[in-house]
């Protein structure tokens, strides 16, 4: 009987295989975000507001519990006191009880509100929308809220906000307490946004706390000019600031946590350095200064473009920042020129997904726990992860220090535009090029306490342009373009179109994620997928059945009388069993997956000469097959070949596939009979050659007749 006909499953299981992975990239998931009416980026001639240290409020708010302010208030410093005593008795007179009352009574531009210690619930803005506002024609968001045009906003300002500031200009709103958490605006949970401004340009917010909502707490929309100065948020479904279309913004001092998205969030920021190199004569927003910790991201931006982060603290969230072009809808996409500067990114290792699993993110917002620690992740993240990049360009990571995370200081990968919804074949693979990783401090604390990364740069290997500094720590690939001293210089420098197949197989299973479904994508470790559940194992098992079987099928059938095929069949065997060892989470960034390719690529070497007698076709694709295996082997470990736009691991599978089927047919097929005797020079060997048929038999001829002996 046939070895197919025995196993009849194996080249359907192969064919299934390459299907599942067609049907992976066809059925990609819609990227959902947050989600926003259609918005112009500003025309950029606005400016940075300043803080108006000396300016008396125009309007003061405050409650009427008299005690209840003056026990806020005991414990301040004694002339910050009496400030605080003193616009105490003037709010009395003629002040107002809730923000959004004196949001209503600012009249004209520079006008400054002081809120003073206590506790906001804006409870004429809480009741449900009724009338008109109850029966808005609008578009819905994937989350279930309507997405509101801007005069939509003015008309129903509180189907939407707590607080909403609208069309405001050189608006300053100023906490008075000692602390930001004496002033206090609160959301309950009620509305999308605590406070939300809206076309406001120059607007200033300074030493107060928003918190607990269903989206986001501060909410900075189409704004050219803003400043978040010392305000802290916290408690929300997505989002602790987020600020969105907007140019001329700075944030600092600020803290944010407990969020489901980001802490800090400036999305579609301007995108005024398209076009550009390294080199830009400004940023739309600088970030300073702030620290961001416990939330699903400390960071995050898509289209998050001209952003210069620098000398702040990003911890114990599940990534320390991101960046990105996978969310449509987004003005400024792809994602260009953030620039990460001096900022301490460590111990990102929070896992909040099983929150969602046991049904915690399943309950109404009021009692999922978030005061207590819990946090609801809204989108697909691998947690243990330090600068998540994916599908940028243009960004610069320098001097930070990154460290203490158990998955990857640094994270690259590419976004194909169809995600974003570009569908120009031109633009397929726009993103995930010219990324500057140099001089950051890696797996070392600030006093050089060794706080090792569980690898420190993980990339899937698309992109042109990209470099990282001399060093690091465990990578994969193993070796990646080196960054010059001057900024543009690369060497080894590589330009591929497409990822790594596996780590492309990987990225589109994790990304099927949907906290409202409770949908965890199965086989991916991000989830908590361990050891044989990982996709990157099953597909590195996989591969090693069927290449065991039909290998050992091979050498039973015809090598097992060839001491070099032996030997070689010895080699591969302990590269099938390397290759899965080298797909598990700790020996990924180790030298091992590219030692398992060593081996394997000299077993087809091996086989491929062995063969050669027999079957010289075989024999030269085995050959070929061992040639791209050594080749993927030097990719990986010693240098990333340039000016090539596939990874040799993509020939490489295509050829395994033809050689599979090739070696079942040539292993199924009868060997040609033992010759009697060794074959000589000239004669024509056994092999794939077609037998030539016999011809007639020769017709006998007659007996030689001895000559007559001479006659004596």
């Amino acid at each position: 009987m046939s070895w197919t006909r025995r196993f009849p499953a194996v080249p359907a299981a192969l064919l299934a295989a390459l299907l599942a992975l067609l049907s992976l990239l066809a059925a990609a998931p819609a990227a959902r975000a947050h989600e926003e009416r259609p918005v112009a980026l500003p025309d950029g001639t606005g400016s940075v507001p300043a803080y108006r240290a000396a300016a008396e409020p125009d309007l003061l708010v405050c409650k009427t519990d008299r005690p209840a302010f003056e026990r806020r208030v005991a414990g301040f410093p004694p002339q910050l006191r009496q400030r605080n005593l003193d616009l105490y008795d003037r709010c009395e007179k003629s002040g107002y009880r809730h923000l959004q009352q004196a949001v209503d009574a600012v009249d004209r531009p520079g006008m400054n509100i002081a809120i003073l210690p206590g506790l906001y619930e804006e409870e004429p803005s809480l009741p449900a929308p009724a009338g008109e506002c109850a029966n808005l024609k609008a578009p819905n968001s994937s989350l279930g809220y309507q997405i509101l045009s801007y005069e939509q906003q003015e008309k129903c300002r509180h189907n939407q906000n707590l607080v909403a500031i609208l069309g405001k200009t050189n608006l300053q709103i100023e906490g008075t307490g000692a602390a930001r958490t004496d002033v206090v605006v609160d959301a309950g949970y009620r509305k999308l946004n605590a406070i939300r401004a809206d076309r406001s340009n120059g607007i200033y917010f300074r030493n107060f706390t928003a918190q607990r909502t269903t989206f986001n707490s501060l909410y900075v929309l189409a704004g050219d000019g803003f400043v978040i100065d010392d305000v802290l948020t916290r408690w929300n479904d997505e989002y602790g600031f987020l600020t969105f279309a907007s140019d001329h913004g700075l944030y600092k001092n600020c803290e944010s946590y407990g969020n489901g998205d980001s802490g800090i969030y400036p999305g579609s920021a301007s995108d005024i350095n398209d076009g550009r190199g390294y080199e830009v004569p400004r940023y739309s927003i600088e970030i300073t200064g702030c620290r961001s910790h416990h939330n699903m991201v400390g960071y995050s931006g898509t289209a998050g473009d001209s952003v210069w982060v620098h000398d702040n603290e990003f911890d114990q969230n599940m990534g320390g920042a991101s960046m990105d072009s996978a969310f449509p809808g987004h003005p400024g996409l792809p994602q260009n020129h953030a620039r990460f500067e001096r900022n301490l990114i460590h111990d990102n290792n929070a896992d909040y997904y099983h929150h969602v699993a046991d049904g915690t993110c399943a309950k109404p917002p009021a009692e999922r726990g978030y005061e207590q620690g819990v946090v609801c992740p809204q989108i697909s993240m691998p947690p243990g992860t330090g600068i998540i990049t994916a599908g940028g360009n243009w960004n610069l990571y320098e001097d930070n220090w990154v460290y203490g995370h158990r998955r990857a200081g640094f994270f690259l990968s590419a976004v194909p535009a169809f995600i974003r919804g570009e569908e120009k074949w031109s633009k397929q693979t726009d993103t995930s090029h010219h990324n500057r990783y140099a001089g950051n401090v890696l797996g070392k604390d600030r006093s050089g306490a060794s706080r090792p990364n569980g690898t420190d740069v993980w990339w899937d290997g698309q992109g042109r342009g990209n470099c990282w500094q001399t060093g690091p720590d465990g990578s994969t690939p193993g070796t990646l373009p080196q960054c010059g001293k001057e900024r543009g210089q690369v060497s080894g420098s590589s330009a591929r179109l497409v990822g790594e197949p596996v780590k492309l197989t990987q990225l589109l299973v994790c990304a099927d994620y949907n906290v409202q479904a409770r949908k965890l994508p199965a086989g991916c470790d991000w989830y908590g997928a361990r050891g044989l559940e990982r996709v990157e194992t099953q597909i590195a098992l996989a591969v090693a059945a069927v290449l065991l079987l039909v290998g050992g099928t091979l050498w039973w059938r015809r090598l097992r009388g060839s001491r070099l095929g032996t030997a070689a069949s010895l080699s591969g065997l302990a590269g099938l069993a390397l290759d899965v060892a080298g797909s598990t989470t700790p020996l990924t960034g180790t030298p091992v997956p590219a030692l398992a390719l060593l081996l394997l690529g000299l077993w087809w070497t091996g086989a491929g000469l062995a063969l050669r007698p027999e079957r010289p076709w075989l024999a030269r694709l085995t050959l070929l097959l061992g040639a791209l295996t050594l080749l993927d082997a030097f990719d990986k470990a010693v240098l990333m070949i340039p000016w090539i736009p596939l990874s040799p691991a993509w020939v490489r599978a295509l050829v395994a596939v033809v050689w599979v089927l090739w070696a079942v047919v040539a292993s199924a097929r009868p060997g040609p009979a033992a010759p009697a005797r060794p074959a000589g020079p000239g004669d024509d060997p056994a092999g794939d050659r077609t037998p030539v048929p016999a011809g007639p038999a020769p017709a006998p001829s007659a007996p030689a007749v001895a000559p007559a002996p001479p006659p004596p």
